[in-house]
């Protein structure tokens, strides 16, 4: 025992161990009134520093920063194992000396993570997105409050133009006996069959049998494609060339004929070994073919499942009056989005629009590459291509934002089971299974937008309910071009 007065040596570990197992000095226990305590608030800035962007500036009380200390060596004296001590009894000085940089990392973080999501909680942001917070920029203080900043993207605020009654004007078009007998006609030529033309020469439309020299510049030896077919139309193919005006080549040609043109090939073509260049063509006719329509007989009616020419006409008219239906529905729809668009004036999010513009941007010019363009070919294009994906991504944001508010404002939400059911009227379409199309769509990150098209769907036909729709008939021409233009797509 140390005389009164006399200096005490300190104890090594093997000595505090001892101590703390007799219970002659123990370790500090956590204070269980700490956890009771009131959660001490951060001070919170917010200022506005853009087009739907917010500086969030935070500040973290000392008190708030020594709990968080706290509490987190309490927990780690619980795990850390210190040699000359149990688990659960090193003093907090030892902890801090073996364990203090890191446990100082992670207790800054901890607080940032915190700090941010409260901040943008209590204040009620709606952000796009996570902050992104550079935490090697932010210091732990010695003393005193922890402060950082970060910015984040917010939703518009939009207020929305009344959303009944909206105005739209419905196209009311009927499918006539014309319009049958013409479809008629179309499933007869595509149940046709080519013929040989004894007599006369080439007509539009027709197809030749023919031999075929190309002569491209600047390549010595010729390319020789013996009896293929040409097609006579405004503009096709001479072997892999593309030709304008192959219709006035060929019409009136007759078989021993040799017709001859030469043709610049666009820089924009695919094939590269004739991309921009000039390309001398021979065409010697051998043989000329007509399409022949199919016989209006039993065997042509069995193939479309109809017991009579009546009956097909039947089967046609609804076919096409549902064309025609989808048209007009998908009219007032792009009604409904110009009403809605012209109507509401809002700030976009600069970036994350430029970042939707690059990667539209990105699309693009690998669509063009694989076109087969050169890098210098498209660079001639990227002005354009710049501006297009920037509107490109204004348009499809301000519509996804105004449709989002319309959800909101409908109360509209779509249900597993309604995807589920869309998934699989999908897989039937295409002869698919539905769980393995789901599996795909979750695969390639497209089920998200797959459901906000759901939605975006219910919201429109629940406009369409209360909108105030003016019918009106078609003129005649209009009519016969969408009915043409529908058998067109239909073929």
């Amino acid at each position: 025992m140390a005389e009164k007065g006399q200096a005490t040596e300190p104890k090594n570990e093997q000595e505090q161990s001892a101590e703390a197992d007799t219970g002659q000095e123990q370790a500090t226990e956590p204070d269980t009134n700490q956890e009771q305590a009131i959660a001490i608030k951060n001070t919170v800035t917010i200022e506005q520093i853009g087009p739907c962007k917010k500086k969030v500036i935070v500040e973290i009380p000392q008190e708030a920063i020594e709990n968080a200390t706290d509490k987190q060596y309490d927990e780690l004296r619980k795990e850390a194992l210190v040699p000359g001590f149990r688990k659960g009894r090193a003093p907090r000085r030892l902890l801090e000396k073996r364990f203090g940089k890191e446990t100082t990392e992670q207790i800054k973080l901890k607080l940032l993570i915190d700090a941010s999501d409260s901040a943008i909680k209590d204040n009620q942001l709606d952000v796009l997105g996570e902050p992104d917070i550079d935490h090697e920029k932010v210091d732990m203080p010695e003393s005193g409050p922890l402060k950082f900043e970060f910015e984040v993207e917010v939703r518009p605020e939009i207020d929305l133009p009344p959303l009944e009654g909206i105005p739209l004007t419905r196209t009311k078009l009927q499918v006539t006996d014309e319009q049958i007998s013409r479809e008629i006609e179309r499933l007869q030529r595509w149940s046709g069959v080519w013929t040989p033309r004894d007599k006369g020469a080439v007509e539009l439309d027709d197809q030749i049998i023919a031999d075929v020299v190309l002569k491209v510049a600047d390549v010595d030896q010729e390319t020789k494609l013996d009896n293929i077919a040409i097609h006579v139309r405004q503009s096709g193919f001479v072997g892999a060339i593309p030709v304008e005006k192959l219709d006035k080549l060929l019409v009136g040609a007759k078989p021993g004929d040799v017709k001859q043109t030469s043709v610049d090939v666009p820089k924009t073509y695919f094939r590269e070994e004739y991309r921009g260049k000039k390309v001398d063509i021979q065409v010697t006719v051998n043989d000329i073919k007509w399409l022949k329509p199919a016989e209006l007989d039993e065997s042509f009616l069995k193939r479309f499942h109809a017991e009579d020419e009546n009956s097909l006409r039947e089967t046609i008219r609804d076919t096409l009056q549902a064309q025609l239906e989808r048209q007009v529905r998908t009219e007032m729809t792009e009604q409904i989005y110009k009403y809605l668009l012209e109507n509401t004036d809002f700030d976009l999010p600069l970036d994350i629009v430029a970042q939707h513009s690059t990667t539209l941007l990105q699309r693009h010019y690998g669509s063009l590459l694989m076109r087969g363009l050169s890098r210098d070919q498209i660079e001639e294009q990227m002005e354009q291509l710049r501006a297009s994906s920037e509107q490109q991504a204004k348009e499809q944001f301000k519509t996804f934002f105004v449709m989002d508010k319309v959800a909101e404002e409908l109360k509209i939400e779509v249900s597993e089971e309604e995807i589920n059911g869309r998934i699989a009227q999908l897989a039937i379409q295409q002869r698919r299974r539905p769980e393995r199309m789901r599996d795909e769509m979750e695969r390639e990150g497209s089920l998200a937008q797959f459901t906000l098209q759901v939605r975006e769907d219910k919201c429109i036909a629940k406009l369409l309910e209360s909108a105030n729709i003016t019918e009106k008939k078609a003129p005649k021409k209009t009519a016969k071009k969408r009915a043409k233009k529908s058998a067109k797509e239909k073929s």
